[in-house]
């Protein structure tokens, strides 16, 4: 019997079907997509899911997904199937995917094994490791760019990061000036990471990295709080918020899809926070909130951007 942790469901997919279902299979509760093409090989998309999740019921959701995509004209899928994914696979999955690139005006991120031209940024090294997190998702950019901007303005002294997966949020923040960073998480692996990562960016000292459940911290309100989830997981926490953000304090929730953004502004007014941007990048809008915000602050209502990227691959992380 395998030992992993994580399923893989592997499908190929048309070009034109493509975006559909990897959004499809970030809202089952996917922790990182991969989309792959190669000559003479029908593209294919590979998904990651905690073994927690039932694969034969993976399976028929996609099927299900797939069947739908057909009667709207979008044919050509494979049969999806979902596997124990091999422990010894993993790494190269990610060094087959992960290439340098920039984020925002001053971040460059790339893997350990790379060495970029860093002309002037901030570098940040991530090894991904079974975290799923390496910044190339475009929700992960956009709460990069929105955290880059707001200690540019602020500088905040302390800043939580929900849900932190490899650590890049946090460790962005403390390589940007945030002197205390508390990452939090409920994966073991995922905390491993982030500590890992943490030492390898030499910020061990201003990052504390905690296997915590977000819904039951048990923290002081702090001036600046992230959280990169999905957005149901944003509208289970939003009373959460509301007691971890101080008074005028800001708020980054990255991780929903465009057409959802609105609704979840909607649920965070509700709890005191007003809208005061927000970005959007490969169709996943990243919102910043203000909590009683004082009027220096002002942001344009809706930035669009497009990520700029050293090595741009095609690679979907954990959002």
């Amino acid at each position: 019997m395998s030992s992993s942790r994580y399923w893989e469901l592997t499908v190929e997919v048309p070009p034109d079907a493509s975006e559909g279902l990897t959004n499809f299979v970030w809202e089952l509760g996917a922790l990182g997509v991969i989309e792959e093409e190669a000559p003479g090989r029908a593209p294919r998309l590979r998904a990651f899911f905690p073994k927690t999740m039932f694969a034969s019921a993976l399976e028929e959701s996609v099927r299900e997904y797939l069947r739908g995509l057909a009667e709207l004209g979008f044919r050509g899928a494979g049969e999806p199937s979902v596997v124990a994914l091999a422990n010894e696979d993993w790494a190269d999955a990610w060094r087959a995917h992960f290439r340098p690139f920039t984020a925002g005006t001053r971040l460059l991120v790339a893997p350990p094994w790379e060495r970029p031209p860093v002309n002037g940024r901030v570098l940040i090294t991530i090894e991904p490791g079974r975290a799923f997190g390496t910044g190339q998702h475009g929700s992960t950019l956009g709460c990069l760019e929105t955290l880059e901007a707001l200690i540019a303005r602020a500088a905040p002294a302390r800043l939580v990061d929900l849900g932190t997966g490899s650590g890049i949020l946090a460790i962005a923040a403390a390589r940007l000036g945030v002197p205390h960073v508390l990452a939090i998480d409920e994966d073991p692996d995922a905390v491993a990471s982030a500590m890992a990562n943490a030492a390898r960016n030499r910020v061990s000292d201003r990052v504390r990295c905690l296997l915590a459940d977000a819904a039951a911290l048990e923290e002081p309100p702090a001036p600046a709080v992230v959280a990169n989830l999905l957005t149901a997981a944003h509208g289970r926490l939003a009373p959460r918020y509301a007691r971890y953000v101080a008074d005028g304090g800001a708020l980054i929730l990255g991780g929903s899809l465009d057409t959802e953004a609105p609704g979840l502004a909607a649920t965070l007014a509700a709890y005191g926070f007003a809208p005061r941007g927000s970005v959007s990048i490969e169709g996943w809008t990243t919102l910043q909130f203000w909590r009683e915000p004082d009027q220096f602050w002002r942001e344009p209502d809706q930035l669009r951007r497009e990520p700029g990227e050293l090595g741009r691959a095609p690679l979907h992380d954990r959002p």
